[in-house]
């Protein structure tokens, strides 16, 4: 019997370590499938216009959503207040949010969108500061500067590298920051009182409607796709959208938020890595280093 029991008791150690495991390593799977997001957005583009790109994602990730829901059962219809917010932020945080996104990722580079996009918790926190009065600790507030420092960095010697074009797509980028602010405003007030699938889907719902009108003013350049497009499409539908959000959903069940968070920051140095070896993209030192001062400042502004 005791035998048996100790055993036991070391199937059971051995199961618990790689479950365990299992939770960091979904969410450093969801870094890197959202790392790839902006190569595959380039790719896309060969076929795709943004706007339109953007539509057919949602609409890709609502229907996976749907079906997720429906097998789980989970689908209900929220309280009519709690609705009007989830379909406000749906159009903030995908329709203008992922419309602005496309359309600097077009102009700009895709090591440009991934370091200036990770900038967005600090912008979010000093507009929190301004708006709602937060308190933030100064080593926060360093930490946000330096965020805003690097991402004025890199837009500066966009110009000089990138001309015009690549310019206005980081400033486009660098205000797709306030968007995302604001949609993290409003998703806030909804978000704990109904399961994140849930929210997530009449979100997407909400977007895909509203980028149908944004995808028909680009009619006269739709053609038709290639099979690189069409596969970067499946990815950010299919892949960025959802399954990249479950895994993410699936290790905060057991890691500290803090820790997915940290590990979040991971997104921008994975995603230049990959624009660079897919897609042949050049940094100056300069970039570099505005990327680096990024990074650090928003390990600093996500300290408690």
């Amino acid at each position: 019997m005791s035998g048996k029991g100790i055993i036991c008791k070391k199937k059971l150690g051995l199961y618990d370590f790689f479950q365990e495991k299992s939770y960091g390593l979904a969410v450093v799977g969801a870094v890197l499938i959202w790392s790839v997001s902006f190569v595959a957005t380039k790719i896309a583009f060969r076929a795709f216009p943004p706007l339109t790109l953007g539509a057919l994602r949602f609409i890709f990730a609502a229907v996976m959503l749907g079906v997720i829901l429906w097998i789980q059962r989970g689908l209900i219809i929220p309280a009519p207040r709690d609705l009007f917010r989830l379909c406000l932020s749906g159009i903030l945080g995908t329709t203008i949010y992922f419309s602005m996104e496309n359309l600097g990722v077009q102009l700009a580079t895709a090591a440009d969108a991934a370091l200036i996009v990770s900038s967005y918790p600090a912008i979010t926190m000093l507009l929190e500061m301004f708006i709602y009065r937060a308190t933030i600790s100064w080593i926060r507030f360093v930490g946000a500067g330096l965020a805003i420092l690097g991402v004025f960095l890199i837009i500066r010697e966009s110009s000089n590298i990138g001309g015009t074009h690549r310019v206005i797509g980081d400033l486009i980028l660098a205000a797709t920051g306030i968007v995302w602010s604001f949609y993290n405003f409003v998703t806030r007030k909804v978000v704990n009182q109904y399961p994140i699938v849930l929210v997530t889907f009449y979100q997407t719902v909400a977007g895909a409607i509203a980028f149908l009108p944004l995808a028909w003013l680009e009619r006269e350049k739709w053609q038709i796709p290639t099979t690189d497009s069409l596969g970067a499409l499946f990815y950010l539908g299919v892949f960025c959208s959802v399954i990249a959000f479950l895994l993410y959903a699936y290790g905060l069940k057991r890691l500290a938020s803090s820790t997915a968070v940290t590990l979040m920051n991971l997104v921008p140095v994975f995603g230049v890595i990959f624009a660079v070896i897919f897609l042949h993209e050049v940094m100056s030192v300069i970039q570099f280093a505005g990327g680096s001062i990024v990074i650090a400042g928003i390990g600093l502004s996500i300290r408690k």
